[in-house]
């Protein structure tokens, strides 16, 4: 048995990049005024239906993110040497707005935002400045709080995110540190997996039917039980994030999988109906049960990432103006 390669241009891993980080916006958005959700700035105005929608959409879309990553990856993986991918991981490529869009993949300006230290400075600063002054930690004046801010003042209380004692913060941005050590921690697995673990490779895009339901929700159901009771908490915080990690870590793996192998694609498509039944149905489940349900919910966020790449594979798959603008956007 060979891998089935897809064409190079794929429209429809386009069009979920730019709806899954337009729903992460909806979804950020919501939190405000969701109500009896924790969130760094509350609304007065807070509704209790949102909840359900909410906690739907909070199943799957961080890991169909670090999926539709892992995609990129892949389709980049082959255009460069094994030393001149890491190195355009650090620095960012020469490259246009549509040179990027042609290669249909994530922009690689993963660290040097960081690096630099102008997203912490700037673009976080305003989030812990009205945090902090809905908290009543600080007294107003954005200009006091940026001088406070610069020159790494503590803030004491629980000024955001949780923390006694805090001065910068990556905050929200936490994705692209995690999606940088991930693609590095990639390369020698997938160098592993043109190689000797080929056959490994060739397994997981062999899987049909029931067993592409069943099989991949197997590694999220062993993070639940034997990972999760000792780190409940999503930190973000990148070091001790290991339920963060071990699940994030995977979809990214199983996006770089799924690649470009049309027999795999064609399946997500044909079982896409099913999928989405079946994950309407897990959800209500979901939401009605009490006690242990590890496995309705990793299998319930596991069909609803299958039913988002079957349909995406089934209806998008081709030109339009809104996925060019959305990709540059």
């Amino acid at each position: 048995m060979s891998l089935t390669a897809e064409p190079t241009r794929r429209h429809d891993i386009d069009a979920l990049r730019v709806l899954a980080f337009g729903l992460l916006i909806l979804y950020h958005v919501c939190m405000f005024y969701v109500a009896d959700w924790g969130w760094h700035v509350k609304s007065v105005h807070q509704a209790e239906w949102l909840k359900v929608p909410m906690l739907l959409i909070n199943q799957w879309r961080m890991p169909l993110i670090f999926m539709v990553s892992g995609l990129a990856v892949n389709f980049i993986w082959r255009k460069y040497t094994l030393g001149r991918f890491v190195w355009r991981r650090f620095v960012r490529p020469e490259a246009s707005p549509r040179e990027l869009v042609a290669v249909g993949r994530v922009s690689t300006v993963l660290l040097m935002v960081l690096a630099a230290m102008f997203a912490l400075a700037t673009i976080i600063a305003p989030q812990c400045y009205y945090e902090a002054l809905n908290k009543g930690i600080i007294e107003p004046g954005f200009i006091q709080f940026m001088k406070d801010y610069w020159t790494f003042q503590d803030f004491p209380g629980q000024a955001w995110a949780g923390e006694n004692e805090i001065t910068w913060t990556w905050n929200h941005l936490w994705f692209l540190p995690y999606l940088f050590l991930y693609t590095l921690v990639l390369v020698p697995v997938a160098v592993f997996l043109d190689g000797p673990g080929r056959k490994l490779r060739l397994w997981f895009c062999s899987m049909r039917h029931i067993w592409l339901i069943l099989l991949p929700v197997v590694p999220f159901v062993l993070y639940s039980a034997f990972v999760f009771p000792s780190f409940p908490y999503i930190s973000h915080a990148l070091f001790d994030d290991w339920y963060a990690h071990a699940v994030y870590g995977t979809c990214f793996l199983f996006g770089y999988l799924v690649g470009r192998d049309a027999g795999l694609w064609a399946e997500f498509a044909r079982l896409r109906t099913v999928a989405l039944a079946l994950a309407i149905v897990m959800f209500i489940v979901f939401i009605s049960s009490d006690g242990p349900r590890i496995l309705v919910r990793n299998l319930n966020g596991w069909l609803w990432l299958m039913a988002v790449l079957g349909w995406g594979h089934h209806l998008m798959n081709r030109p339009a103006k809104w996925i060019t603008y959305g990709t540059e956007a």
